[in-house]
């Protein structure tokens, strides 16, 4: 898997790729809430036909699952969710689900 996601640039949506990817986004699924000592986390379903549409080069080309996407990537995806969520990781037996976390009690910076 691609754990340093923060060590390459984001790789923003085209246009066109975004269109392709909007009719599906009523149908990202969020799953509540757990959490242990130090984080929350939340699992993100996308629709499986969703996977053939993202682009190629958000999957590793040795597992062929997604890579660990930055914010801006998976917000381009339609995920949406409050601030301070990370994507960790791939639930790789089932490769449209996306698990996120954050530190427990996240206050967004005061602006």
């Amino acid at each position: 898997m691609d754990r340093p996601a923060r060590n390459r640039r984001p790789r923003l949506l085209t246009e066109a790729e975004q269109m392709r990817l909007d009719e599906f986004i009523d149908n990202i699924n969020y799953s509540d809430r757990y959490s242990d000592a130090k984080y929350e986390y939340r699992h993100v379903m996308l629709p499986k036909n969703m996977l053939k549409v993202i682009p190629k080069d958000y999957f590793d080309p040795e597992t062929g699952s997604l890579k660990i996407l930055h914010e801006e990537e998976w917000r381009g995806l339609g995920i949406t969710q409050s601030l301070g969520w990370q994507h960790y990781e791939i639930h790789a037996p089932e490769p449209h689900i996306l698990l996120f976390k954050r530190p427990k009690n996240y206050q967004p910076p005061q602006q």
